[in-house]
């Protein structure tokens, strides 16, 4: 009965919404039709350039936010969001390096060649430099860019450091995880470092065992009450919390040592202090002139792992994969200049809407020549309106084919299922390949003391299986799979993954750089790659290819 349901809500919106007419990518800012150059500006638009405050916290899961239900407390997350605009139809990436580069560029990870995980900390490899990023079209306008928190958009060169990339100051971690109070971090047996800057420069002085999410808060207080706020600000606080390893202060487990479950015990800590922190921001952003005129966003950057304590409940899956439990986040923004403040947003919004959406805000020009793949959805959180946004390309990647039944047969010879892909278009979900771990992990799977999978939900599927389609509107918790029903369905979205990958740029996934280790650089994570090296090597060789002309030269004489 449930599957008939769907199915006819399937097929009902496959007639409503016009899935069958696929747009094209475009230059510039992707804006709703009716939002035209020359119009004033909406009546919740802010009247001067608001200060921008993207909070992005580090492996939070869908459940775990009080306000979906979860048994950890975050009464200033809950404050917040129910003051602002909850987003509950907002998706991140399932992965670090991903979301962070996608929020900072507007761009899916195949047009910047990042579509392969995340970068690795002995990898020659950085978010690419002819990207323009966030905080530099901010800094065009007048605004003063700061960021405190994880990195993980690459060091290998100086020029990929987060100062060379548009922020005037940076405080935190290149890496993507690392211990909260050393700010060690071990790549592999030997290769350990030191992982906290202030700028450029590894930051000993900072190095005082201050757990890292209340030294991050310090930082923000400091950089808000010595900035004029007169002049507008882009604050990017990128916490380290929730990811592992699991620490936290001894105080913040008061209320729950009954959480039986050590992973989660902890996790829930983390995320106590997490929740602490952000409300000192909010006091200091208030104490300090700013809040009137603010724009805070609150996002994580992907789905829980219930292995080290998160929770997705009663999402599928988890991070690292592209089930919902991997890619639907908790998200909201809070502001005084939110038209429709104490709402709820089920329209669609992506992790690539920050840029256009946040540059148009602070009045700042998107070039033609940028290929965005984010919208401007200002209008759709403020007022209600509805999202210009259709669909969502979650990704293409085609160095993972671990899907050994995939085959282009099987994708209607339109696509080779054996490439992890998943793609959104209006109420259809795609997934071809293989996915990801795909179990639903209920609450109850944390009752005991250690790991433990009895309580969880799992679905066998027939074997050879690389194509899923969900109506994710009906069934945002993907139980019934819906390919072998609309198979005309299957068809277009393929095409769609077909169009989408035409345009994608060559995967950068380079092998391990030995020069990376932290030992050749004095302890310390950091740039290895240096360009005068380069222009010897150039330099050699150009020599080299002179004396060889000058001899072919003589023996022609």
């Amino acid at each position: 009965m449930v599957a008939a349901v769907l199915a006819g809500l399937s097929l009902l919106s496959l007639l409503t919404c016009g899935y069958l007419a696929w747009g094209s990518r475009r230059g510039g800012a992707r804006e709703a039709p009716g939002n035209l150059l020359g119009e004033e500006p909406a009546a919740g638009a802010p009247r001067s350039q608001p200060h921008i405050i993207f909070i992005l916290a580090d492996d939070q899961g869908f459940r775990d936010v009080g306000y979906h239900g979860s048994e950890i407390r975050t009464p200033t997350l809950d404050k917040l969001a129910a003051e602002g605009v909850k987003l509950e139809n907002y998706y991140v990436q399932p992965m670090c390096t991903p979301s962070r580069s996608q929020l900072i560029t507007g761009k899916y990870q195949i047009h910047t060649g990042l579509q392969h995980s995340i970068i690795r900390p002995t990898q020659p490899n950085c978010l690419p430099l002819d990207n323009v990023t966030l905080p530099q079209k901010l800094k065009e306008v007048g605004y003063s860019t700061h960021m405190v928190g994880k990195w993980h958009l690459g060091f290998y060169r100086r020029e990929c450091m987060p100062t060379q990339r548009g922020f005037d100051s940076f405080f935190g971690s290149l890496l993507g995880s690392g211990d909260y109070y050393t700010h060690f971090k071990c790549d592999s047996p030997g290769i350990c470092g030191y992982d906290l800057y202030e700028n450029d420069n590894a930051a000993w002085d900072h190095d005082n065992g201050i757990y890292s999410t209340q030294m991050y808060t310090q930082k923000v207080q400091q950089i808000l009450a010595s900035h004029n706020p007169r002049k507008p600000i882009f604050l990017y606080i990128a916490y380290q919390a929730v990811h592992s390893p699991l620490q936290a202060p001894g105080r913040y487990f008061e209320h729950y040592r009954s959480i039986n479950n050590i992973n989660r015990r902890r996790y829930a800590a983390m995320l106590a202090c997490l929740d602490e922190a952000i409300n000192n921001v909010t006091l200091a952003l208030r104490k300090y002139g700013y809040y009137e005129n603010s724009i805070i966003i609150y996002s994580s950057d992907n789905g829980g792992q219930p292995m080290a304590g998160g929770s997705n409940w009663p999402l599928r899956g988890s991070k690292g994969t592209y089930w919902e439990g991997g890619i639907r986040a908790v998200g909201f923004v809070h502001s005084p200049l939110l038209k429709n403040k104490g709402s709820v947003c089920k329209e669609l919004v992506h992790i690539t809407d920050w840029f256009p959406t946040l540059i148009t805000l602070a009045e700042g020009q998107i070039d033609e020549d940028i290929q965005l793949d984010g919208y401007d959805v200002w209008e759709t959180i403020s007022e209600g309106r509805r999202s210009p946004r259709v669909d969502i390309l979650h990704n293409i990647d085609p160095i993972y084919t671990k899907a050994k039944n995939g085959s282009w047969a099987a994708g209607y010879g339109i696509w080779n299922t054996a490439i992890q892909s998943a793609i959104r278009v209006n109420h259809w979900k795609l997934l071809t390949g293989n996915p990801g771990y795909s179990d639903w992990v209920p609450p109850q799977a944390f009752s005991n003391a250690g790991p433990n999978r009895w309580h969880n939900e799992r679905v066998s599927w027939s074997a050879g299986k690389t194509v899923w389609l969900f109506n994710i509107t009906a069934d945002p918790y993907e139980r019934v799979d819906l390919s072998a029903r609309h198979p005309e369905v299957v068809k277009q979205l393929l095409r769609r993954l077909s169009q989408f990958n035409k345009t994608a740029v060559p995967v950068r996934y380079p092998p391990k750089d030995p020069r990376s280790n932290p030992k050749l650089n004095g302890g310390v994570w950091g740039p290895w790659f240096k360009e005068d090296e380069k222009k010897k090597k150039s330099d050699k060789s150009k020599g080299a290819n002179k004396q060889k002309k000058g001899k072919n030269k003589k023996k022609a004489h």
